[in-house]
């Protein structure tokens, strides 16, 4: 099971940008799906983007956010642009060899341990 530590939360106003990262212990395989998710204290842990021979993002992201691997396909970065205070979560990376839905947290064996993204108005 790979060991995934994702990073590069922060504060950001309301329309800025930040860019997470997240790192695996030894390089993915092209069918291993690598992906975001998020939880609020309201919202259950909900898919953002994921990747692995496409993209895929939630409709609340897309247009905004760019989810990409690095060609070692060690990092998987989130790029988010044109931050919304409603972004404000816990993002955590996923990683797996799907058996369901690729926006399921139960589809994935591995996790980060999560990075706060707070966006201020």
């Amino acid at each position: 099971q790979v060991h995934l530590v994702d990073t590069g939360g922060g504060l950001v106003q309301a329309g800025g940008s930040l860019k997470l990262s997240c790192t695996a212990s030894i390089p993915t395989s092209s069918d291993v799906t690598t992906a975001w998710f998020r939880q609020t204290l309201e919202i259950e842990r909900e898919f953002v983007a994921a990747i692995r021979s496409g993209t895929w993002y939630a409709d609340s992201v897309k247009g905004r956010f760019a989810i990409s691997r690095d060609n070692a396909g060690n990092t998987v970065y989130l790029k988010m642009n044109n931050l919304k205070p409603e972004d404000t979560a816990v993002y955590y990376c996923a990683a797996g060899s799907l058996a369901g839905d690729l926006r399921w947290p139960s589809s994935y064996a591995s996790w980060g341990q999560g990075t706060l993204v707070t966006v201020s108005s």
